[in-house]
């Protein structure tokens, strides 16, 4: 059963997820707050799978608490952000803040319940056009390194580096497959490892890790060295 907390000041929209999440077999909203403070406490006396988090609320606001939630060792939580306004910088606050997902509330109650599965598995959810965003976003600031990437990189396998690289164009694991000729399963376990050795929780955050590290510049990627 995946365990979803809804973090949302306006009630009737806290309803409205509730039923939508709670109509999907395999899924269950476990506990509800109206801002912040009170979403923090409840993830780490609930630990839910998924914490569907409003930006704007009164006191603690969503991007702190993400803020909060993601810095805490004990909470094992998932931050989708669900909010109604597209705009950056609310989008790269809060990716930096640790959120795996970034969904707009106009989004269709499929999408709703196919984000909180995604996030539930562990991967992370951007919209294509989002994610491209990202990466102008860090295409543009990130400056090109003095020296080849992988050798900042040295825990990355020489495979793991090529994987990474697919990361950063905003590639899925089937078209990383695809482009590397391995199979899905393979690039899965491979994406894993890059994860863990970079110490991020997820492919959004390796994105942001690369661009702004000079392992990725605007267009491409800078191949390691041999």
């Amino acid at each position: 059963m995946t365990t979803v907390l809804l973090v949302d000041d306006q009630e009737l929209v806290r309803a409205g997820f509730r039923i939508i999440l709670n109509s999907e077999p395999g899924i269950e909203v476990v506990g509800e707050a109206a801002n912040g403070a009170d979403g923090v406490r409840l993830a780490r006396e609930l630990n839910p799978d998924v914490v569907c988090m409003d930006v704007q609320m009164p006191g603690m606001d969503g991007l702190q608490a993400t803020r909060v939630i993601a810095a805490d060792d004990a909470v094992a939580s998932q931050v989708l952000i669900l909010t109604t306004f597209d705009r950056d910088d609310y989008l790269f606050e809060a990716l930096s803040a640790g959120a795996s997902g970034f969904l707009l509330k106009t989004a269709s109650p499929e999408n709703l319940v196919e984000a909180v599965q995604i996030l539930a598995r562990g991967d992370a959810l951007l919209s294509p056009a989002v994610t491209r965003r990202v990466i102008e976003r860090f295409g543009r600031t990130a400056a090109p390194p003095a020296a080849p990437a992988r050798a900042t990189l040295p825990e990355l396998t020489d495979r793991e580096t090529e994987v990474l690289a697919q990361i950063a164009l905003g590639r899925s694991n089937a078209e990383i497959a695809i482009e590397l000729y391995v199979g899905e399963a393979t690039v899965k376990t491979h994406v894993s490892n890059v994860l863990t050795k970079l110490g991020v929780r997820d492919r959004i955050q390796a994105v942001v890790f690369a661009y702004e590290n000079g392992f990725a510049v605007r267009g491409g990627t800078v191949p390691p060295s041999g």
